[in-house]
Parts: structure tokens; C-alpha cells; sequence
């Protein structure tokens, strides 16, 4: 069970602001239930199978500078922080 007091920690982690931490509580309840069901899904015996790709089909990796400051380009900022809109209900 999730509690108001572990949101407020995690959103207080996460530095966004959470006006009202208790409508959240039912978002959080759902989105455990889903991982639940996951867990429940009986999966542990699939094999997983992936197209394997020769690290020479990849691309070079390259370093590019970039003198601008990119986060005084950006239109919401604080400090070093980016600021997000805040969540809907």
C-alpha cells in the first residue's frame, strides 16, 4: 500500500512539485496492479531472441562540440534544472 507520506518523499526526490499528493495515491494503486498482472503473466520460461548485429553494421561514434549553452536556448529553466509542466489529473 502506498501511502501520502511516500509520494511526498518521491516527488520531493524527483524535485517536482505535487500540490495535492493524495490523488495520486489511486494512479500509483493502478499502475502496481499492472505490474502485478505482468509479474503473474508466467513468463519466466520464454526464451527471448534477438537478430544479432555485428558491432562493425554500427555506426562510428563521434564527438561534436557544441559552444552554446543549450539550456539558456531552452524557454524554462531554473539554475541547472529544467522545469516541466506539471502533471495533469
Amino acid at each position: 500500500m502506498v501511502t501520502e507520506e511516500e509520494i511526498e518523499k518521491v516527488a520531493k526526490l524527483m524535485k517536482i512539485e505535487v500540490d495535492d499528493h493524495k490523488e495520486y495515491i489511486d494512479k500509483v494503486h493502478a499502475m502496481i496492479d499492472y505490474f502485478d498482472i505482468l509479474d503473474s503473466a508466467g513468463v519466466e520460461d520464454e526464451e527471448i531472441t534477438m537478430q544479432e548485429i555485428p558491432i562493425t553494421a554500427l555506426r562510428e561514434d563521434k564527438y561534436i562540440p557544441f559552444d552554446e549553452k543549450l539550456i539558456e536556448k531552452l524557454n524554462h529553466y531554473k539554475g541547472t534544472y529544467v522545469r516541466a509542466p506539471k502533471m495533469s489529473k
